[in-house]
């Protein structure tokens, strides 16, 4: 997927204006883009070069504020991401004074209209964003845990029988392990775990191998493990799982956000996505499946949208995607979201990308140098996300957490959803830091500094 800037080129974030980043994510008229896009050999390089993280902050408010009298370190971005201000004005305009809230595709009225015009441009966004083929394979789910249910209570429901397997991971968050369990207590299907490597730092795709069988029916992984950083081959896992005839399901909540997504290369049936992870609002999410594989599945939901005729004594559904979206949807969330994909877009995601690795890069170096500190998943070359879980030996990760709350840091600590793998890892919780596009390598250093100054506070109070 070839990611374009916001004058039709590929873009160098190291070369990107302080103006180009202004107009990031904000609907400009053709016309403007294909002279933009002629023009585009005269533009004037920045004579100090700048990181992404740099460019971005100043649209994102929310980071400049100060938490307990420090600037704002916000860590947190594997949790969810923040909004930038094109986001919010979307949604404001949506609600606002000369707006046009109404229900979508129930009126014809101008408010409904427009409405359901910016509604649907958004789900063609999204398809155009992860190269869908068509954007009636875009389902709008209030968030990725949803679109995993409605994929296991659908298809799952239909289609998986006593006896039959589905293979996961022992790094699943439980929003891709629940409804599977759930499932299999129902159908008596049988549920195989892909266990990790024998240093325990990534998930062990030789073991996946070896699970893979005649049985196998559904194949559903994370794409980029949330805990662990590790990153699988998904067109491998797909490829063994399709000689067996087995269905594809990834979780692509860590990875839609930071590397280019291409779903026609993947070799999925489905993936799901998290808009707030991606810049979107809460509330917005996405599943993506193969048409043919949507038109095969029975409704999720019953009411009023998924509907083609309704009698008193039975119904007929209307055709994907609506089939799966009943009931009044989170509009404003879906046009947010919609917004998201272009300033993700006019950055460019392999920017993003290639950014990403080098602050998760220097991030891991630098916890890296702290004594007693263990870092879970693979070393930086063995390919991983920007995120670090971690834990202090002696300290639990709530406690560190809290004191760097005190600096103006701000990390997740606990199971991060995945209790299974915290226990193959032997350990309670874990702390975790995870940069994203607007962070910055002084940041990095601000919160390396900072858990070194809560170390020695406990260490000092041991004495």
């Amino acid at each position: 997927m070839c990611a374009m800037g916001p004058y039709g080129t590929a873009l160098d974030f190291r070369q990107i204006s302080q103006h180009q980043i202004t107009s990031l994510g904000r609907k400009r008229p053709r016309s403007h883009r294909n002279n933009c896009i002629r023009n585009a050999a005269t533009l004037e390089v920045p004579q100090q070069t700048r990181s992404l993280g740099e460019i971005t902050r100043p649209q994102f408010p929310i980071l400049h504020q100060e938490v307990n009298g420090k600037p704002l370190i916000y860590l947190d971005n594997s949790a969810t991401s923040q909004k930038p201000d094109q986001v919010r004005q979307a949604m404001d305009n949506y609600y606002g004074a000369a707006g046009y809230n109404s229900n979508v595709h129930r009126g014809v009225h101008h408010l409904s209209s427009k409405a359901t015009a910016a509604y649907e441009e958004a789900r063609d966004k999204i398809a155009k964003f992860i190269n869908a083929r068509s954007s009636r394979e875009i389902v709008f789910v209030k968030n990725a845990t949803e679109g995993l249910n409605l994929i296991a209570n659908t298809w799952g429901s239909k289609n998986i029988k006593e006896g039959d397997e589905i293979i996961l991971s022992v790094a699943e968050h439980h929003g891709n392990l629940v409804p599977w369990q759930m499932l299999a207590a129902r159908s008596g299907a049988v549920l195989r775990f892909v266990p990790l490597t024998k240093d325990r730092s990534e998930l062990d795709v030789a073991e996946f191998h070896k699970l893979v069988n005649s049985k196998t029916k559904l194949v559903s992984l994370v794409h980029v493990s949330n805990a662990l950083g590790t990153i699988l081959p998904t067109q491998e896992i797909a490829e063994a799982a399709q000689r067996v005839g087995a269905k594809v399901l990834f979780d692509c909540c860590q990875s839609v956000p930071c590397r280019p997504t291409d779903v026609q290369q993947l070799g999925a049936d489905w993936i799901v996505g998290a808009g707030h992870k991606m810049c979107g609002p809460t509330g917005s999410a996405f599943l993506w499946g193969k048409l043919e594989v949507l038109e095969q599945m029975p409704p999720f939901q019953g009411g009023g949208e998924m509907i083609q005729d309704v009698y008193l004594d039975h119904s007929t559904y209307a055709e994907p995607p609506s089939r799966f979206e009943a009931g009044t949807p989170g509009i404003a969330e879906a046009i947010g979201l919609g917004v998201a994909c272009d300033y993700l877009t006019d950055i460019g995601m392999e920017n993003i990308h290639r950014y990403e690795e080098e602050l998760g890069g220097y991030l891991y170096q630098q916890l890296s140098s702290l004594n007693k500190l263990t870092i879970y998943g693979p070393r930086p070359n063995r390919g991983r996300a920007a995120l670090c879980s971690f834990n202090v030996e002696g300290l639990h990760a709530t406690d560190i957490s809290t004191l760097l709350d005190q600096e103006g840091v701000a990390v997740r600590s606990g199971h991060h959803c995945t209790q299974p793998l915290h226990r193959a890892l032997g350990i309670p919780a874990s702390a975790r830091a995870s940069p994203y596009l607007y962070n910055t390598q002084s940041e990095i250093d601000s919160f390396i500094d900072a858990l070194q100054s809560s170390i020695k506070f406990f260490t000092d109070m041991d004495m």
